[in-house]
């Protein structure tokens, strides 16, 4: 545990852990994890690290930023979730300076 502390110290990185026992704290980034592991690693033979890390980037980029169905946007992809919310923002200004024209 120490020569993991200090290397991340070396790096100014600050740890970031759950407390004992309790597995909610890091829920979310456990889950993208998991995602991250079955979609885009498993399965996958990198050539090597630039391999990796291009695969691994190009799969949160486009496809889990921009593509991947979301429950937490009822299960929308975040592209999707954009275009509706513009378009819904649109309408209700529209809706909004058109009543400003009724008085």
């Amino acid at each position: 545990c120490a020569d993991y502390a200090a290397r991340l110290a070396s790096h100014d990185i600050q740890p970031s852990m759950s407390r004992i026992g309790n597995p909610y704290d890091n829920a979310k980034a456990e889950r993208f994890m998991r995602t991250l592991k079955e979609e885009e690693v498993d399965g996958q033979a990198y050539r090597d690290i630039d391999d990796a890390r291009t695969g691994i980037g190009e799969f949160i980029e486009v496809v889990y930023n921009r593509q991947r169905l979301h429950s937490a946007l009822d299960y929308l992809s975040p592209d999707e979730y954009e275009t509706d919310l513009m378009q819904l923002r649109q309408t209700t200004s529209n809706a909004i300076h058109s009543r400003e024209n009724c008085y």
